[in-house]
């Protein structure tokens, strides 16, 4: 007893404390010979001592002559210990009893780890049910797939795109064959689904598709995918999302064809009223002031007439047109001229224009849509700039193609502007404030002028500090 690493004490009959090892004082953190003062009631905690007093009093009966529970004990400090109690009735040859032997282990610390483990359980329950009330809850369909392709999980919503794309039934499976098309009404190979690509470790954003196999009752959707890696970055699956952009894309087609229409319908009148405006112009019929007058209608039906242009471009652009139809142009002098016609614009604005270009620069390059990148670019620099600043044009070459460079001093671009100046129609803060006047497509066809010839632009601007626009083409 007294070498136990367990407590262990003798019990009177009574329930007094007649000897205990220094297992057990260590534990309730007594002194032996106060322990030796106390009884069994002292040191039981008031909520377990019925139990306790219950078991002895049947163990006194002779109803059984040992038992086991869990109890807390109090230590000397107040604090509680749970401990494992273990207890038998010692009796003499006549059957008396002469003893209780007691015997404690101390089950505080394992009691606290499940205690933990029990309040960490009720908490990963809780986010669970909160996962699956948003998994099921959100407008977009969610996907679960395995490093295998196999779906592991996917929600109500993702379920009606797959009765669409799938309707005698989906097999779990990534890159089954169904009723999936994409945005020119391809139909979709097993190999090119969203969400084979994902089995494969692709990680993309807004792939357009169609589900349905009826044409007038298809969805479009538009499909992002990120890779789940395990412990060792090893790919473990993906998950991907789907999302309706059926009413987008059906609105935006109606939008372009819209667009279309109205600028085709205003070439015609706008191209005579500009040959009537031309012979008033050259007329002699007309006094200096008509002419004035004559020349100001002029400026604003070109206006008018670019904004068209605009207008049908990009129309022509997002219908999958060809843009560029290149032939050997000099560069430089196109950019002179565009330059020298911007100048009365400039001059209104109080803005200054430099130009520094080689004396040649020949290319193969479609020249009248470089010119509407050059318009551009200098319309946009000078309805941006403050009186008095400066507009630099450079042009130079090198070995593998060209690049112009624009910059302007000034107001710049707000940083939440700079991811969507872009993008079609956008409108940027200062565009509004300033009231400059534009359809928000100026860049857009930049762009995409450039693009098609194989090229890159890039942007930079500070608020303040001016914009600089780098356009960089092949020869």
């Amino acid at each position: 007893m007294e070498h136990s690493p367990v407590g262990m004490a003798i019990v009177s009959p009574a329930g007094d404390v007649l000897t205990a090892n220094v297992a057990l004082c260590d534990m309730l953190g007594y002194d032996p010979e106060v322990l030796a003062t106390l009884t069994v009631q002292d040191i039981t905690h008031p909520d377990d001592l019925a139990t306790d007093l219950r078991l002895v009093d049947q163990a006194l009966a002779g109803e059984i002559s040992s038992y086991r529970i869990t109890q807390r004990c109090i230590c000397s400090d107040g604090s509680i210990v749970i401990g494992d109690l273990s207890v038998a009735l010692l009796r003499d040859e006549d059957g008396d009893p002469v003893h209780f032997i007691a015997q404690i282990a101390d089950l505080t610390e394992r009691q606290a780890f499940v205690d933990r483990l029990d309040a960490a359980e009720a908490a990963a329950e809780v986010e669970r049910r909160k996962a699956h009330a948003v998994f099921e809850g959100v407008n977009v369909g969610l996907l679960h797939i395995d490093a295998a392709g196999a779906y592991v999980a996917h929600n109500t919503r993702l379920r009606e795109f797959l009765d669409l794309a799938f309707p005698d039934g989906h097999l779990g499976v990534a890159g089954q064959p169904g009723f999936a098309y994409d945005a020119d009404q391809r139909r979709l190979e097993p190999d090119e689904m969203p969400s084979a690509r994902a089995a494969r470790g692709e990680q993309f954003n807004d792939v357009r598709l169609w589900v349905g196999e009826d044409p007038a009752s298809r969805r479009a959707l538009s499909v992002s995918a990120r890779s789940v890696l395990d412990g060792t970055g090893a790919l473990a699956g993906a998950v991907l999302a789907y999302h309706d952009v059926s009413d987008l894309v059906r609105a935006m087609s109606v939008k372009d064809e819209f667009v279309s229409t109205v600028s085709h319908e205003l070439r015609t009148p706008l191209t005579s009223a500009l040959a009537y405006l031309e012979l008033l112009d050259e007329s002699t019929d007309v006094s200096a002031e008509g002419h004035q007058q004559v020349t100001a209608a002029r400026r604003n039906m070109l206006r008018l007439s670019h904004l068209v242009a605009d207008l049908i471009f990009s129309t022509r652009a997002s219908a999958g047109s060809a843009l560029v139809d290149p032939y050997r142009v000099d560069v430089a002098t196109l950019l002179a001229e565009a330059v020298d016609a911007a100048r009365l614009d400039a001059e209104s604005a109080g803005v200054r224009l430099e130009i520094r270009h080689p004396a040649s620069l020949v290319a193969v390059a479609d020249g009248m849509r470089l010119r509407q990148v050059f318009d551009n670019l200098l319309d946009n620099a000078i309805g941006y700039s403050r009186p008095g600043g400066v507009v630099t044009v450079d042009l130079t070459e090198d070995a593998g193609g060209l690049e112009l460079v624009v910059t302007d001093e000034g107001v710049g671009i707000e940083p939440g502007d700079l991811g969507e100046v872009f993008e079609r129609f956008f409108r940027g803060a200062n565009a509004r404030l300033l009231n400059v006047p534009g359809t928000g497509l100026g860049l857009t066809i930049v762009r995409t002028i450039v693009e098609a010839h194989g090229g890159h632009v890039a942007l930079a601007s500070a608020p303040g500090r001016g914009t600089a626009v780098r356009v960089t083409i092949p020869r």
